[in-house]
Formats: structure tokens, sequence, C-alpha cells
């Protein structure tokens, strides 16, 4: 299941969000939305949810026109919004049985389908607690969960990890590659640049409402100028060693470091992976 836009247009009186955008999200890929605040990348996905009619321009979701065959696009989609979309006064279970009803289940479909979503967001030890005594992470999980009840084949993250622990983030991350595994097509948009070198293949920048580029991560990447290389050691040295060889060959060293460490590791790896509230 592909998306599609062609010559997209959408303006808000004399404000221009959306140029002229056209661009293709293959089918199974996972595709990096990216642009800075004001680019038109929010209004580019309400179209495509039906959410919003376009100024012009064409939109189709697995082969459906979003302008005639809402429903039909609606059934494919599975849109996990920036905003949290939860009900603070019903528990984890109803807030997924609410969500499921909407999408058309029940019975025991809707109970499946319910127990699946308390697994991936691995909230089945808090099914009876209600959404305003969650944490951000878990309503996170939980907002992702209830928008995937249906089974979607095309999925779009609107800025997932926002406010959430360093867990949760992780949990997420394993989220996406599991679904994308799994043969879906993902849209993902945040403004983590590393988020979308981990996660996708295939990456749009958005500006003005304008395509600025669209192509495969590493063609994306070529483009910028190096500003560092990896070098590998036969042997173990000091890195100051390292550092005053680089400087006797003639290279204007701004920084030389080890590899491989970052904080978010470092956290990790002291605090573990695992969801501190799943049980």
């Amino acid at each position: 299941m592909s998306i599609e836009i062609q010559d997209l247009h959408v303006r808000y009186g004399e404000q221009v969000a959306v140029s002229g955008l056209s661009l293709t999200v293959p089918e199974g890929s996972c595709f990096g939305l990216l642009g800075p605040n004001g680019a038109g990348k929010s209004s580019t996905i309400r179209c495509i949810a039906t959410t919003q009619a376009p100024t012009s321009g064409t939109i189709r979701v697995g082969g459906k026109d979003v302008a005639t065959e809402g429903a039909a696009v609606r059934a494919l989609l599975g849109v996990v919004p920036q905003g949290l979309a939860v009900y603070d006064g019903l528990t984890v279970q109803q807030n997924l049985r609410i969500f499921g009803g909407l999408y058309g289940l029940e019975g025991a479909k809707l109970a499946e389908r319910v127990k699946w979503g308390l697994e991936l967001s691995q909230l089945g030890a808090h099914a009876t607690k209600k959404a305003v005594e969650l944490s951000g992470g878990m309503k996170r999980r939980l907002n992702i969960a209830a928008a995937l009840l249906h089974d979607p084949k095309i999925l779009i993250f609107d800025e997932p990890t926002a406010g959430v622990d360093p867990q949760s983030r992780n949990h997420i991350f394993e989220t996406v590659r599991a679904l994308h595994a799994e043969g879906r097509t993902v849209v993902y948009t945040t403004h983590y640049m590393e988020e979308v070198e981990a996660l996708c293949d295939r990456v749009a920048i958005v500006d003005h409402g304008k395509l600025a580029a669209c192509d495969a991560l590493p063609a994306l990447l070529a483009r910028a100028a190096p500003t560092g290389f990896h070098v590998t050691l036969k042997a173990p040295a000091p890195l100051a060693d390292v550092r005053a060889r680089l400087e006797a060959a003639g290279f204007d060293l701004a920084e030389v470091a080890a590899e491989g460490r970052t904080l978010e590791s470092a956290f990790l790896e002291l605090t573990g992976r695992g969801l501190r509230d799943a049980s």
C-alpha cells in the first residue's frame, strides 16, 4: 500500500501551507517526513488522513482517492497523532474498547484486538487504571495501540516520542520496527534527526510547503559534506596518542572522541531497556 501525492496545495486564507507538493511513499517503506515548523507537514498529514480537504491536488492511499473514497482510505490508515488522543476518565481497557468500536470492531474480534493492544503497549498490568493516572510515556503507548486496533496497512506516526522517557522511546522504536517488518508502510515525522536515521529507509524534506529533497537515506546523507571519518585501529591505543599522530600528520582537528558512546546508550545500559511500568 503506497501513498501518492500530486500537486498538493493547502491554503488558510492568504496563508500558503503547502505549495505544489508531489511525492510518493513506496509500499512497504519506512518513510521519514521532515521539515521545520511551518513547513506544511501537519497540513499534508491531515489531508492524507481525510481530516482536512486540500485546496487543490490529489492524494491516493492504497489506490483510493481521499476526496471520493474517504471511508476506504481511513480503513487502510492508522494515524498516531502528535497530541494525545485518549479519554482520561476511562481505563486503559475502556479506551481500547471505545477506539476499537469506532473502527467497527465488536464481539470476539474486539476482545482479541483489545488483548493485542494491551500486549503491544505493555499496559496489561494497568488495564483497569484510568488514563489520567498514567505517565506521559504510558499514555503515548496507549495512544499508539488505540490507533492500530483495526490492523491498518499504512501507519502514520506524528512526533510519537515527544515528551517520553528513554525506556518508552526505545519501546516505541521497537514497535515501529516490528510493525514495519510485518510489511506495513510507515510514515514517520519528527524533529529528531537521529530517530529518522535509526528507523527510516527513505526520507523527504519539506520546506515552505514544497519538496526540498526526497531520496533513499544513504543518498540523502551523501549530499552533506562529511565533518568526520571513521577510523579503525589494528591495535588499541590511547586517545591522546591518536590525536597527537593525526595532528602531526597535518590534520586540523576539532574533536577526536571514542565512538559508540551516547548519553542515551549509557542511560539505558545503567537503568535497563525494559519498561518500568509494565508490571
